[in-house]
């Protein structure tokens, strides 16, 4: 079965995934999040922009409210990152006063207003927040949670280092004022059990992010929210653009309150050394930034605390060498943390973003339309970590991982003799791997390789086991050795998905070797 084919059963298939029902409040349990039966949730988010000017969730002109959140279910999401500026809580002007078609008016965006009319008359007339509210309630009736982030302060593009509302302190970043706007948020969503969670506040940066600001401010920022509204997750982002939390390694955050405590953290392929994923081998950089990552946040997990990958992408046209390579370390990563996560973004394109109308976002998950998946490709590698493999309440589930496709190895029982083969990771067979013993089990059978490259791998009954060796600093290529001396490892036949053994590849320093066909992860 070709990749083509194959690409339209697995969006077949999202369509069809159940909402799970949960049961409200959610809290901590050590690491994860949990409902209020103890069970573990996995929260699979998408970054919905309502920020920018006009301070109207994106979109809007484009396709009725109800189709885009029955579109964000549609491709297996849970969860929505919905933005917001500070503004939104104190100025009630902007608020209360200016409706939505007044607002986009104002900034020259009649063919927006008029879409807006076409597509969703009912928010048209509506004041800005009540505009807000009604996206959150439609989410809501669509079975969709909701995390509040306070993006920035006043409505526009975020972010950069000399943004006058960067960190605390900063002209535009008062705290008091921030404090007081986050508490206003949390109790007007008080009683609406979707929304979960709140970020308060997105990419703490610049000259003067010191830890010793941030441990000053964000607790008075967490008490306003737990205060105005206990039942929510309180969200905190550490500096540098949200990438490093290593600061609470020797100094901890002190709250009133425990089990609603997350952190969160950001990872983007231009976060870390500029160019590094295409000056360095894949390997290499990849187990070098992972390293990185654990360093400034990953080890909050350890710790028995929640952590939330709540941005990260790429540009899904594929031109981006650097963002291909790091989504798909990035996706390694993520599930064999079992990450809790939200991806930028839905958005098709933006009303108006940095003086630009209808600038296309190349991160964004559905197209100009708001209507089409931009790139179903990018779409199945996220459905690879979309559901948990482990956690309480639920079975661990232990699979081999394919991330550059985001699929799992099984067994192929369509094959005369058994075989090996990609499959949604939902409906993957377990299968286990002890690197002492070098042992791949899928299900009850054992993996043999052939001895000759370019053939597809079988699975036996244990009395012809092969063993493979986890080689490159990734530890993510599955080798052996033929009887004549050949190093071979896993790789994907893009025809048919069936797993075959070719010469192992990237194992020098070459930088323009791509291994990602042969990456496979131990989950």
């Amino acid at each position: 079965m070709g990749r083509s084919i194959y690409l339209c059963i697995f969006l077949l298939f999202i369509t069809w995934i159940p909402i799970l029902s949960t049961s409200f409040p959610l809290s901590t349990k050590t690491r994860w999040i949990v409902d209020e039966k103890g069970q573990r949730v996995k929260l699979a988010c998408v970054n919905w922009p309502a920020h920018l000017q006009p301070a109207v969730a994106e979109g809007l002109s484009k396709q009725p409210l109800d189709s885009i959140s029955k579109k964000i279910v549609s491709m297996g999401f849970n969860c929505v990152r919905l933005t917001w500026p500070l503004d939104l809580m104190t100025n009630d002007t902007l608020a209360r006063k200016i409706t939505v078609k007044q607002s986009f008016e104002s900034l020259n965006l009649f063919d927006d207003a008029l879409g807006i009319q076409i597509h969703n008359p009912k928010i048209l007339n509506l004041p800005i927040f009540n505009a807000f509210q009604e996206v959150v309630s439609n989410l809501g009736q669509n079975g969709l949670m909701v995390i509040l982030d306070n993006h920035l302060t006043y409505p526009g593009w975020c972010c950069s280092d000399n943004d006058l509302d960067a960190f605390f302190g900063y002209p535009n970043f008062d705290p008091v004022i921030w404090a007081k706007g986050l508490g206003k948020m949390a109790t007007l969503f008080r009683n609406v059990t979707n929304v979960i969670g709140m970020s308060l506040r997105n990419e703490p940066r610049g000259t003067r992010d010191y830890p010793d600001l941030w441990f000053r401010f964000m607790p008075k920022g967490a008490e306003a929210v737990h205060a105005a509204n206990p039942e929510v997750l309180v969200i905190l982002s550490g500096i540098d653009f949200d990438t490093n939390l290593s600061f609470l390694r020797d100094r901890f955050f002190n709250v009133s309150f425990t089990d609603k405590l997350v952190f969160e953290q950001h990872w983007y392929s231009f976060s870390h050394e500029g160019g590094a994923w295409v000056k360095h081998n894949s390997n290499d950089i990849c187990a070098k930034i992972i390293g990185e990552v654990n360093h400034n946040g990953g080890f909050l997990l350890d710790r028995g605390f929640p952590l939330i990958l709540s941005e990260f992408g790429t540009d899904e046209r594929g031109v981006d060498v650097s963002g291909n390579r790091y989504m798909n370390c990035l996706v390694a990563w993520a599930a064999e943390k079992d990450l809790d996560w939200a991806v930028w973004a839905l958005t098709g394109d933006y009303y108006l973003r940095t003086g630009t109308k209808h600038m296309v976002e190349t991160y964004g998950v559905l197209d100009a339309t708001w209507k089409n998946v931009r790139n179903s490709t990018y779409l199945q590698k996220l459905s690879g970590i979309q559901h948990p493999f482990r956690g309480p309440g639920l079975q661990e589930k232990k699979l081999l991982l394919h991330p550059h496709t985001g699929l799992c190895v099984t067994n192929n029982h369509s094959a005369n003799v058994p075989t090996l083969r990609l499959e949604l990771c939902t409906k993957s067979e377990p299968s286990t791997f002890n690197p002492k013993e070098g042992i791949l089990w899928i299900n009850k059978m054992c993996v043999e390789t052939p001895n000759v490259a370019g053939q597809k791998v079988k699975l036996g009954v244990g009395t012809k086991c092969s063993k493979l060796g986890q080689i490159s600093a990734t530890k993510m290529h599955l080798s052996f050795k033929t009887s004549n001396g050949l190093l071979l490892c896993l790789d994907v036949d893009e025809r048919d998905n069936s797993i075959v053994a070719n010469p192992c590849k990237c194992l020098t320093k070459d930088a323009s070797c791509d291994p990602a066909s042969q990456w496979f992860k131990v989950l």
